[in-house]
Parts: structure tokens; C-alpha cells; sequence
């Protein structure tokens, strides 16, 4: 692998949606997942994760390094295995206590063999419960909540389809019907930072794994559609490079130097062309570098 980062990055996403479902909630019914209080759509972080661990998985499918710990029909226990396999071990209880940096070589296999793992961290004590397992890494890079820049309006479309589930149902109608939950237009931020320090210390999160997270945010819905996500798009991806390992300036006054604003008030947005997204590079202070990636 190669040498871990030297600089600490913070970034924003802008994405959109168009009449469809950004993340379903379900806990009501899989409506677009919504802030009760200002109207405000939101994403969680656990959705983009998965685009982007989904990206990854694709375009680095059997490449050594770049395996996905969290992934779809695999149970967690089946990969720490593959650890447990690495170093050779044959009998758990034993183990500690004749290699006591067991633990520490387990969480190196999983940290350059999983992508996710590097880059996002993961919770990986389920193997032995109180005994050995595969450790728990805080990984450096981490997203927060995306939300949309105004108030969004859920709409709940009544379908039809010809299919009808039973043959009783079949002789007494000729269609069924259905809903679907959409929204018609939103545009979307969501905040997330990259620490040096944590990549240095405990993951090994390389410049080449950086290359490949811009990549994968920037197409992150590109092989995900569905019925639900027709046309969502990253918009643009906005990165802030530290001249340091912890830093130049506090992320919030990065954060708040980036304006996205409609250009109409007056008219709903139903584009990305409604929108205007300006940086204002006075105040980004000396040490922090700006790129805006489309």
C-alpha cells in the first residue's frame, strides 16, 4: 500500500434528484425522509456510504486492496474469517496469549484488504464476543446528513398494473393498484471531512484511495437507478486541501464560505439551473486550497 495522506480535506456534495426517491424512511411507509420542523429533505450518510462503497465494488471488482467489508448476502463473519486465515490461527483462545499484537495484525489485514473499511471505518467485533475479533476502526473520512437547499414537497403517486397477484382477485379485476413516493425536484448538500491524522495513525487511507473516493462521489448514482432514482446526479463536488495534517482552518468557516442559492425565489426549482453556487474566496484563509469538481 502506498503512504497514507498528508493533508486534511473537507468537502461538499451537491447532488439532485428529479421525481424520484432520494431515501426512502421506513418508518413512514418510505416517504422521502423529511426534517418535520423546516420541510428540509435529508439523505442519510448510510445511503451515500453505500454508493459509494457499491461504486467502488464495481469498477475494483477482484482488485487486491479494494475489497467491500459491508456488502450485500455476506455475512460479516465470513470475511473477519479471512483475517483469522491470514495470521494463521487454529485455535482462538489460545491466540492472544502466544501473539498479544494478534489484534493489532488482524485490524492492519482488515484495513489494506477492505476499502470500506479504510476509508470509512467499521465496527468489527463480532467474530468472538469478548475474545478475539477484528477490532473497531475510526475511520477518516466521515459524511454528515445531506439536506436540501429549501423546503422539498413529497408527492404520493397512485400507479396501476395490469398483473394481478391471485387468480380469485384476477376474476374480479382487471388491474391493481398502487403508490409510489416521489419528489419532483431537490437539490441536495451534504458536509464531509477527511482526516490525515486518523489515516496516518490507524487506517493507511492513501492518496490513491482519495483519488478513487473523488471518483466514486463524483458517480456514485451513475450504476445505481432504479424505478425510485431515474435521474439523480452529483452536481458538483467542492474540496478544501489543508496545507496540513490537522488543518488550516476550522471546517464550519470553510463550510460557510459556500453560498447555494436559488436564482428565482419567486418560482420552484426543478433544476440544477435554478440554482446559483458561488464560493467566496475571501474567505478561505491562507493555508486552504479550493477545487471545484464537476
Amino acid at each position: 500500500m502506498s503512504e497514507p495522506i498528508q493533508n486534511r480535506y473537507d468537502f461538499i456534495i451537491l447532488f439532485d434528484v428529479e421525481n424520484g426517491n432520494p431515501n426512502g424512511d421506513p418508518d413512514a411507509g418510505n416517504m422521502p425522509r423529511i426534517d418535520p420542523e423546516t420541510g428540509l429533505g435529508l439523505v442519510t450518510d448510510v445511503c451515500l456510504k453505500r454508493k459509494i462503497r457499491n461504486y467502488v465494488a464495481t469498477v475494483k471488482e477482484g482488485e487486491p486492496g479494494y475489497g467491500i467489508y459491508i456488502q450485500e448476502d455476506v455475512p460479516l463473519n465470513t470475511l473477519d474469517k479471512k483475517a483469522l486465515d491470514y495470521i494463521g490461527c487454529t485455535d482462538l483462545k489460545g491466540l492472544k496469549k502466544a501473539d498479544p499484537d494478534a489484534d493489532r495484525k488482524i485490524m492492519n489485514f482488515m484495513c489494506g484488504n477492505f476499502f470500506d473499511v479504510r476509508t470509512f471505518g467499521a465496527v468489527m467485533t463480532t467474530f468472538v464476543k469478548a475474545a478475539l475479533n477484528c477490532g473497531q476502526v475510526r475511520g477518516p473520512v466521515q459524511l454528515g446528513f445531506a439536506q436540501s437547499i429549501d423546503p422539498i414537497v413529497p408527492q404520493e403517486v397512485t400507479i396501476t398494473r395490469v398483473a394481478i397477484t391471485t387468480e380469485a382477485d384476477a376474476e374480479k379485476k382487471g388491474t391493481e393498484m398502487g403508490r409510489k413516493h416521489i419528489v419532483p425536484y431537490g437539490l441536495y448538500r451534504c458536509e464531509g471531512f477527511v482526516s490525515a491524522n486518523l489515516a496516518r495513525k490507524t487506517t493507511g487511507f492513501s492518496e490513491e484511495d482519495l483519488a478513487l473516493l473523488w471518483q466514486a462521489i463524483l458517480n456514485m448514482f451513475e450504476n445505481d437507478r432504479s424505478a425510485a432514482r431515474g435521474m439523480m446526479a452529483v452536481r458538483e463536488l467542492i474540496v478544501f486541501k489543508h496545507d496540513s495534517e490537522l488543518g488550516n482552518a476550522p471546517a464550519h468557516k470553510l463550510f460557510d464560505a459556500v453560498k447555494v442559492a436559488r436564482i428565482d425565489p419567486t418560482a420552484p426549482a426543478r433544476s440544477f439551473a435554478d440554482y446559483r453556487v458561488e464560493v467566496d474566496e475571501s474567505r478561505i484563509p491562507e493555508g486552504v486550497h479550493c477545487t471545484r469538481m464537476a
